[in-house]
Protein backbone atom coordinates (compact mmCIF):
# COMPACT_ATOMS: atom_id res chain seq x y z
CA UNK A 1 0.00 0.00 0.00
CA UNK A 2 2.86 2.38 0.86
CA UNK A 3 4.44 1.78 -2.55
CA UNK A 4 1.15 2.58 -4.29
CA UNK A 5 0.81 5.83 -2.32
CA UNK A 6 4.38 6.81 -3.27
CA UNK A 7 3.63 6.01 -6.90
CA UNK A 8 0.50 8.19 -6.88
CA UNK A 9 2.43 10.96 -5.09
CA UNK A 10 5.18 10.87 -7.74
CA UNK A 11 2.67 10.81 -10.59
CA UNK A 12 0.85 13.85 -9.18
CA UNK A 13 4.18 15.66 -8.74
CA UNK A 14 5.00 14.99 -12.40
CA UNK A 15 1.62 16.23 -13.59
CA UNK A 16 2.04 19.45 -11.59
CA UNK A 17 5.50 19.84 -13.12
CA UNK A 18 4.06 19.50 -16.64
CA UNK A 19 1.45 22.15 -15.88
CA UNK A 20 4.10 24.49 -14.43
CA UNK A 21 6.46 23.91 -17.37
CA UNK A 22 3.80 24.59 -20.00
CA UNK A 23 2.57 27.63 -18.08
CA UNK A 24 6.14 28.96 -17.98
CA UNK A 25 6.15 29.18 -21.77
CA UNK A 26 3.03 31.31 -21.75
CA UNK A 27 4.12 33.32 -18.72
CA UNK A 28 7.49 34.38 -20.12
CA UNK A 29 6.23 34.69 -23.69
CA UNK A 30 3.09 36.68 -22.82
CA UNK A 31 0.90 34.17 -24.67
CA UNK A 32 -2.07 31.90 -24.04
CA UNK A 33 -2.21 32.15 -20.22
CA UNK A 34 -4.29 34.51 -18.04
CA UNK A 35 -1.34 35.86 -15.99
CA UNK A 36 1.95 36.64 -17.73
CA UNK A 37 5.19 38.39 -16.87
CA UNK A 38 3.78 41.70 -18.17
CA UNK A 39 0.10 41.43 -17.19
CA UNK A 40 -1.74 42.48 -14.06
CA UNK A 41 -1.95 45.63 -11.98
CA UNK A 42 1.36 47.47 -11.90
CA UNK A 43 2.48 48.64 -8.41
CA UNK A 44 5.22 51.14 -7.66
CA UNK A 45 8.49 50.11 -9.28
CA UNK A 46 10.32 49.65 -5.96
CA UNK A 47 7.57 47.44 -4.53
CA UNK A 48 7.51 45.41 -7.72
CA UNK A 49 11.28 44.91 -7.72
CA UNK A 50 11.31 43.91 -4.03
CA UNK A 51 8.44 41.42 -4.36
CA UNK A 52 9.85 39.90 -7.54
CA UNK A 53 13.31 39.49 -6.04
CA UNK A 54 11.78 37.72 -3.03
CA UNK A 55 9.84 35.38 -5.33
CA UNK A 56 12.92 34.53 -7.36
CA UNK A 57 14.95 34.05 -4.18
CA UNK A 58 12.41 31.56 -2.82
CA UNK A 59 12.75 29.51 -5.98
CA UNK A 60 16.55 29.77 -6.01
CA UNK A 61 16.89 28.70 -2.36
CA UNK A 62 14.50 25.78 -2.72
CA UNK A 63 16.11 24.65 -5.96
CA UNK A 64 19.67 24.86 -4.65
CA UNK A 65 19.23 23.52 -1.11
CA UNK A 66 17.17 20.49 -2.11
CA UNK A 67 19.61 19.60 -4.91
CA UNK A 68 22.58 19.27 -2.54
CA UNK A 69 23.76 15.78 -1.56
CA UNK A 70 23.62 16.62 2.16
CA UNK A 71 19.91 17.48 1.93
CA UNK A 72 19.17 14.34 -0.08
CA UNK A 73 20.94 12.21 2.51
CA UNK A 74 18.88 13.69 5.34
CA UNK A 75 15.65 13.38 3.36
CA UNK A 76 16.32 9.72 2.55
CA UNK A 77 17.03 8.99 6.21
CA UNK A 78 13.50 10.12 7.11
CA UNK A 79 11.41 9.33 4.03
CA UNK A 80 11.50 6.78 1.25
CA UNK A 81 14.34 7.37 -1.19
CA UNK A 82 11.85 6.84 -4.03
CA UNK A 83 10.09 10.06 -2.98
CA UNK A 84 13.14 12.32 -2.95
CA UNK A 85 13.21 13.36 -6.60
CA UNK A 86 9.42 13.66 -6.83
CA UNK A 87 9.43 15.92 -3.76
CA UNK A 88 12.11 18.10 -5.34
CA UNK A 89 10.11 18.32 -8.57
CA UNK A 90 6.87 19.07 -6.70
CA UNK A 91 8.30 21.87 -4.55
CA UNK A 92 10.16 23.38 -7.52
CA UNK A 93 6.90 23.43 -9.46
CA UNK A 94 5.02 25.01 -6.56
CA UNK A 95 7.73 27.67 -6.26
CA UNK A 96 7.24 28.44 -9.96
CA UNK A 97 3.48 28.62 -9.53
CA UNK A 98 4.02 31.09 -6.67
CA UNK A 99 6.06 33.26 -9.07
CA UNK A 100 3.32 33.14 -11.72
CA UNK A 101 0.67 34.04 -9.15
CA UNK A 102 2.43 36.86 -7.32
CA UNK A 103 4.72 38.32 -10.01
CA UNK A 104 4.46 42.12 -10.20
CA UNK A 105 4.67 43.56 -13.72
CA UNK A 106 6.89 46.50 -14.63
CA UNK A 107 5.78 47.31 -18.14
CA UNK A 108 8.13 50.13 -19.11
CA UNK A 109 9.57 49.01 -22.45
CA UNK A 110 13.32 48.46 -22.80
CA UNK A 111 13.17 47.40 -26.45
CA UNK A 112 10.42 46.76 -28.96
CA UNK A 113 11.25 45.09 -32.26
CA UNK A 114 8.69 46.65 -34.57
CA UNK A 115 9.97 44.91 -37.70
CA UNK A 116 7.56 42.04 -38.33
CA UNK A 117 10.18 39.61 -39.62
CA UNK A 118 12.48 40.44 -36.70
CA UNK A 119 9.62 39.77 -34.29
CA UNK A 120 8.88 36.40 -35.88
CA UNK A 121 12.56 35.44 -35.71
CA UNK A 122 12.81 36.28 -32.01
CA UNK A 123 9.58 34.42 -31.28
CA UNK A 124 10.95 31.41 -33.15
CA UNK A 125 14.16 31.55 -31.12
CA UNK A 126 12.03 31.78 -27.96
CA UNK A 127 10.25 28.53 -28.78
CA UNK A 128 13.54 26.94 -29.85
CA UNK A 129 14.87 27.62 -26.35
CA UNK A 130 11.99 25.73 -24.74
CA UNK A 131 12.41 22.89 -27.25
CA UNK A 132 16.10 22.64 -26.30
CA UNK A 133 15.10 22.40 -22.64
CA UNK A 134 12.64 19.59 -23.27
CA UNK A 135 14.81 17.59 -25.69
CA UNK A 136 17.83 17.90 -23.40
CA UNK A 137 15.95 16.12 -20.60
CA UNK A 138 15.39 13.13 -22.90
CA UNK A 139 19.04 13.14 -24.01
CA UNK A 140 19.97 12.02 -20.50
CA UNK A 141 17.06 10.38 -18.66
CA UNK A 142 13.84 12.40 -18.54
CA UNK A 143 12.02 9.85 -16.39
CA UNK A 144 14.79 9.65 -13.78
CA UNK A 145 15.26 13.42 -13.81
CA UNK A 146 11.63 14.00 -12.83
CA UNK A 147 11.23 11.11 -10.41
CA UNK A 148 9.13 8.72 -12.50
CA UNK A 149 11.78 6.01 -12.79
CA UNK A 150 12.25 6.00 -9.02
CA UNK A 151 8.57 5.58 -8.14
CA UNK A 152 8.07 2.94 -10.84
CA UNK A 153 11.08 0.92 -9.69
CA UNK A 154 9.91 1.24 -6.09
CA UNK A 155 6.53 -0.17 -7.11
CA UNK A 156 8.36 -3.20 -8.54
CA UNK A 157 10.58 -3.58 -5.44
CA UNK A 158 13.63 -2.46 -7.39
CA UNK A 159 16.36 0.00 -6.46
CA UNK A 160 16.83 2.67 -9.13
CA UNK A 161 20.38 2.58 -10.43
CA UNK A 162 22.52 5.70 -10.18
CA UNK A 163 22.22 7.74 -13.38
CA UNK A 164 24.98 7.07 -15.88
CA UNK A 165 27.29 9.85 -17.01
CA UNK A 166 26.19 10.59 -20.58
CA UNK A 167 27.26 13.15 -23.18
CA UNK A 168 24.65 12.57 -25.88
CA UNK A 169 23.80 14.99 -28.69
CA UNK A 170 23.59 18.55 -27.27
CA UNK A 171 25.72 17.46 -24.32
CA UNK A 172 28.62 17.25 -26.74
CA UNK A 173 28.22 20.99 -27.43
CA UNK A 174 27.67 22.26 -23.89
CA UNK A 175 27.68 20.64 -20.47
CA UNK A 176 24.32 22.14 -19.50
CA UNK A 177 22.04 22.39 -22.56
CA UNK A 178 18.95 22.58 -20.36
CA UNK A 179 20.24 25.84 -18.90
CA UNK A 180 21.22 27.07 -22.36
CA UNK A 181 17.63 26.50 -23.46
CA UNK A 182 16.27 28.45 -20.51
CA UNK A 183 18.58 31.38 -21.18
CA UNK A 184 17.56 31.50 -24.84
CA UNK A 185 13.87 31.39 -23.90
CA UNK A 186 14.22 34.09 -21.23
CA UNK A 187 16.08 36.59 -23.44
CA UNK A 188 14.55 36.04 -26.90
CA UNK A 189 11.57 38.39 -27.01
CA UNK A 190 10.38 41.04 -29.47
CA UNK A 191 9.24 43.22 -26.55
CA UNK A 192 11.41 43.47 -23.45
CA UNK A 193 9.96 45.27 -20.45
CA UNK A 194 11.79 46.22 -17.26
CA UNK A 195 9.94 43.42 -15.42
CA UNK A 196 10.97 40.85 -18.01
CA UNK A 197 14.52 42.22 -17.99
CA UNK A 198 14.68 41.87 -14.19
CA UNK A 199 13.48 38.28 -14.49
CA UNK A 200 16.05 37.50 -17.20
CA UNK A 201 18.99 39.10 -15.39
CA UNK A 202 18.29 37.46 -12.02
CA UNK A 203 17.63 34.01 -13.49
CA UNK A 204 20.75 34.26 -15.65
CA UNK A 205 22.91 35.15 -12.65
CA UNK A 206 21.34 32.34 -10.63
CA UNK A 207 21.92 29.79 -13.39
CA UNK A 208 25.58 30.74 -13.79
CA UNK A 209 26.29 30.76 -10.05
CA UNK A 210 24.34 27.58 -9.28
CA UNK A 211 25.83 25.63 -12.16
CA UNK A 212 29.41 26.81 -11.79
CA UNK A 213 29.77 26.78 -8.01
CA UNK A 214 27.23 24.18 -6.85
CA UNK A 215 26.19 21.66 -9.49
CA UNK A 216 29.58 21.35 -11.17
CA UNK A 217 31.24 20.83 -7.79
CA UNK A 218 28.81 18.00 -6.99
CA UNK A 219 29.28 16.43 -10.42
CA UNK A 220 33.06 16.44 -10.11
CA UNK A 221 32.81 14.80 -6.70
CA UNK A 222 30.30 12.20 -7.88
CA UNK A 223 31.74 11.36 -11.32
CA UNK A 224 35.42 12.14 -10.80
CA UNK A 225 38.08 12.34 -13.50
CA UNK A 226 35.67 11.69 -16.36
CA UNK A 227 33.80 14.87 -15.52
CA UNK A 228 36.98 16.88 -15.10
CA UNK A 229 38.02 15.78 -18.61
CA UNK A 230 34.55 16.70 -19.86
CA UNK A 231 34.94 20.17 -18.34
CA UNK A 232 38.19 20.71 -20.20
CA UNK A 233 36.74 19.64 -23.54
CA UNK A 234 33.20 21.06 -23.56
CA UNK A 235 31.98 24.61 -22.69
CA UNK A 236 29.70 25.01 -19.70
CA UNK A 237 26.73 26.81 -21.29
CA UNK A 238 27.78 28.80 -24.36
CA UNK A 239 28.57 26.51 -27.33
CA UNK A 240 31.57 26.97 -29.61
CA UNK A 241 33.50 29.06 -27.07
CA UNK A 242 36.92 28.56 -25.59
CA UNK A 243 35.62 29.15 -22.07
CA UNK A 244 35.22 25.66 -20.66
CA UNK A 245 34.33 26.40 -17.05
Amino acid sequence: MKKVVIFIYGAIAYIIFLIAFLYAIGFVGNIYVPKTIDSGTEPSIMNAILINLVLLSVFALQHSIMARPAFKKRFNAIFSQAMERSTYVLLSSLALILIYWQWQPITTIVWDVENEIGGYILTGIFFLGWLIVLLSTFMINHFELFGLAQIFDNLKNKQTAHPKFQTNYLYKLVRHPIMLGFLIAFWATPVMTIGHLLFSIVTTLYIIIAVKYLEEKDLKKFIGEDYETYQKEVPMIVPFTKIKS
